[in-house]
């Protein structure tokens, strides 16, 4: 088997406008080209974007060698109602926007001749998704060149029989009949662990021992047999190393069937859960510490980079997730070997919808048909990733409430074991919302479908989106108070009792009640506010039934507008969530990859870091923002606010201690007890200097301290890149920041910074900001707190070498790139 970039050489047009084609490389998002405006169908659920059909044409000549072989492309995801055309031809169809799919084209190709091989993918149909979707082809295109006689795509499958005495079982299928080869290897380490920030250069050079080091040709056990179709050998790895989130051992099994070869990695580990252990891996209980992500990677919009996926989950990891949810659709396949890499747990996620819509143009009406084929796809991708540790059939479907709900998600349940009985199946159920939605509030229906179109300034929220707004008004406990209603049991439980683990999407005032009426139910924080981080780390300690929480949201996302931001009206001028706002504001990091002070808080709250400051924004202390239910600070890590002195703010101290005590320029302002938390709030003035915070035990003993320093006065333009060192396909993420000379952020610096890059192409330019006005596909930016971010493919020979301007002050970096 050969398998083939098909990335590269490719045209892009808006459907029916051909005339105005343009060269693109995949992966690639059209949606970034089109207009933001207010009357746009795709509201605050897309940010306003005028969404448009668009098309993706390459020629390419077939050589004579292809004449005897099967050739098939894989699409890996196309957003969305994609058609596949050969020379004119029409070979297929594929509605959901989140799946990858094959295309056979044996037979049917010009030997010799040129060929056209057209896509056109729909998304002119708003409003059709709650997120920020992206258009076209958005992840990787590849070539399969077979033998006649092969191992089937996909098809070989490997699986952890024994952890303490190394057994697997593989098992192929192949075309015909004949011998089957397997051998198992070392697996090397992918090259993208090399271009990775210097601070976490030490953590590369342990995840290359853990992944293996040595000679990777060397074959360490081997099987042969003969197969009439379908083969399966247990084979005894003596010596082989297990897979877990620390130690992220990983293995190639390489089969040959007559003149194919074929290899799949994977890794040695079992995945078990029970009422008596809770969720294991290998044995050893694991507490799941999951971020909810979207599948977007902020400024490139949807475009599925291997190495911006690869960056998403270093980052995660890096802040001390052990456990990513693909929130709400599966995940890429760059993602799954980031994960088996880095020793990322893994929950993919089928879809956001059953049969009942949350927009008006979703993949509603297609679930009931289509999830056997699509589930089978799922578990297709996923089956060898030893990360993948959970299914998830849905997220805050409400159909759960119904009878016939219930019975498809038993289905679901069901086929998934079928297909895969290795991992434990969830689904993700917002407890309130099933009551609410089976009185009938917040369901949807074409009539308000039709008012919602007529009326783009009132619009009539539904579903999710509808409970997102409620949460917004009243406020996070009013849901978690809310999920603690009788109704809302009778309305859950018999979905509950329809899968593996209980999801409960901001249920955690239910998890006592429930551990002790229900006995063997097995519960996830499937979704979960921030806030509530230590009180869950608490729980999980102490029952082994609660087996882990995923905070909405670890990083932040396009789309879904304003959902989770406190925005001041300096960033944000309109507090409706209209026109001018992109992103939802929901992470614990920020859409540039900077980690928050509620990322630092997440860490003390889980025991992984002992104490962090954050400051609320001095200047606008007291202030209005914009609400929501989702932000339980806005604070930041920063004591820089010249001209603010005087002006009163609050400080919050992350610890878990007897209590903690703040100082400003060497002056205790005051000493507090955490209260059922390891979070305390500060009221102080701010001064120039320093502030500086200390935890006690209760004899009065130092147990961690933290100080952040005022910035110089001087400002200089910082260009700052991620890695001093990339390979030549990787991406180049640079930080462009107003800093002092020491490299101290300034965050009351406010200003457009205009780039200039040799030696590469800049994919993509903005803030953190959720209200963003300029195009991510530009060249100047805006500033938010201080900093931006501009993302750079690298081209042609040499260095990347970025120039930043503001006014006149100007800022320099080099990247060197190394050639593989």
């Amino acid at each position: 088997m050969k398998k083939e970039s098909f990335n590269e050489n490719w045209i892009c047009y808006q459907t029916g406008k051909r005339e105005a084609a343009f060269a693109v490389s995949l992966p690639h998002d059209a949606m970034l080209l089109d207009e933001r405006c207010q009357g746009s169908a795709g509201g605050v659920n897309n940010g306003w974007v005028d969404a448009k059909d668009y098309t993706y044409e390459k020629t390419f000549i077939v050589p004579d060698d292809w004449r005897e072989q099967e050739i098939l492309f894989y699409f890996e995801g196309v957003y969305h109602r994609a058609t596949v055309y050969l020379n004119g031809e029409k070979l297929c169809c594929h509605e959901y926007g989140y799946t990858g799919f094959f295309v056979n084209v044996t037979g049917k190709l010009h030997i010799g001749a040129q060929n056209m091989l057209t896509v056109t993918a729909v998304n002119s149909d708003q409003p059709n998704c709650r997120w920020y979707s992206g258009t076209g082809i958005y992840r990787p295109i590849w070539l399969y060149r077979l033998p006649k006689r092969h191992v089937r795509l996909q098809g070989i499958k490997i699986t952890t029989l024994d952890y303490r005495m190394p057994r697997i079982r593989v098992q192929v299928q192949t075309t015909g009949s004949g011998s089957v080869k397997i051998e198992i290897l070392k697996a090397e380490a992918s090259k993208m662990l090399t271009g990775i920030p210097e601070r976490t250069a030490k953590e590369a050079e342990l995840q290359q021992d853990e992944i293996g080091r040595g000679d990777f040709s060397q074959v360490l056990w081997t099987a042969e047999g003969e197969t009439n179709g379908t083969f399966e050998q247990e084979m005894e790895l003596t010596g082989a190393k297990c897979w877990d989130t620390e130690h992220p051992h990983l293995y190639n099994c390489r089969v040959t069937f007559g003149g194919d070869v074929q290899e799949e990695r994977f890794g040695i580990r079992i995945v078990k859960c029970d009422a008596a252990n809770g969720f294991t891996i290998n044995g050893e209980r694991v507490i799941l510490r999951g971020a909810c992500i979207h599948h977007d990677n902020g400024v490139l919009g949807a475009c599925a980079y291997d190495f911006a996926e690869y960056r998403k989950i270093r980052l995660l990891k890096g802040n001390g997730y052990n456990a990513v949810r693909s929130a709400h659709n599966p995940c890429s396949e760059a993602i799954l070997r980031a994960c088996d890499e880095l020793g990322m747990l893994m929950m993919d996620e089928y879809t956001d919808m059953w049969y009942i819509h949350k927009t008006k143009n979703d993949y509603a009406a297609e679930v009931e048909t289509h999830y056997r084929e699509d589930l089978k796809a799922i578990v297709d991708k996923d089956y060898n990733h030893p990360s993948v540790v959970l299914y998830s059939t849905g997220n805050e479907v409400s159909e759960t409430a119904q009878k016939r709900g219930i019975k498809l998600c038993g289905e679901m349940t069901k086929l998934l074991y079928e297909l895969d009985g290795t991992r434990p199946v969830t689904c993700g159920v917002n407890i309130f919302f099933n009551f609410l939605s089976s009185m009938g509030f917040g369901v949807y229906s074409d009539k308000k479908a039709e008012q919602e179109a007529k009326n783009t300034k009132k619009k009539k929220a539904v579903g999710s989106e509808f409970f997102n707004n409620l949460a917004g008004l009243m406020g996070a406990d009013f849901m978690k108070t809310g999920a603690t209603l009788y109704p809302c049991d009778v309305k859950t439980r018999d979905a509950f009792a329809a899968m593996d683990i209980a999801g409960y999407n901001y249920g955690i005032k239910r998890y006592r009640h429930d551990l002790k009426k229900y006995p063997q139910r097995l519960i996830l924080g499937s979704e979960t506010f921030c806030e509530d981080a230590y009180t869950f780390w608490e729980l999980a300690k102490k029952h082994p039934r609660i087996i882990g929480d995923f905070v909405w949201s670890g990083m932040d996302y396009l789309g879904e507008v304003g959902v989770g931001s406190w925005e001041y009206e300096d960033y944000a001028p309109d507090f409706s969530h209209g026109e001018g706002w992109v992103a939802a504001g929901s992470g614990r990091i920020d859409l540039t990859g900077r980690p928050l002070a509620e990322m630092t808080y997440t860490k003390v709250a889980f025991e992984l870091e002992k104490i962090g400051i954050g400051v609320v924004p001095v200047p606008y202390a007291g202030q209005k923002h914009s609400p929501s239910a989702w932000k339980m600070t806005n604070a930041v890590e920063s004591w820089s606010w010249h001209g603010c002195a005087g002006k009163r703010t609050q400080v919050e101290v992350y610890a878990r201690a007897d209590h903690v005590s703040l100082f400003v320029n060497g002056e205790c302002v005051g000493t507090k007890k955490p209260q059922n938390d390891c979070r305390v709030v500060f009221e102080t003035v701010y001064r120039d200097g320093s502030v500086r915070a200390a935890a006690y035990d209760a004899a009065g003993s130092v147990i961690a301290e933290k100080e952040l320093k005022t910035a110089g006065r001087e400002t200089i333009l910082t260009v700052k890149p991620e890695c001093a060192h990339v390979n030549a396909e990787d991406l180049c993420y640079v930080r462009l920041q107003f800093t002092d000379r020491e490299g101290t952020l300034k965050p009351m610096i406010r200003g457009d910074i205009t780039v200039q890059v040799e030696g590469g192409k800049l994919l993509g330019l903005g803030s953190a900001c959720p209200y963003y006005t300029k195009s991510y596909l530009g060249n100047v930016t805006d500033t938010y707190y201080g900093e931006a971010l501009a993302v750079i493919r690298p081209g042609g020979d040499g260095n990347v070498r970025v120039t930043a301007m503001n006014g006149q002050v100007k800022g320099h970096a080099e990247i060197k790139v190394v050639c593989s």
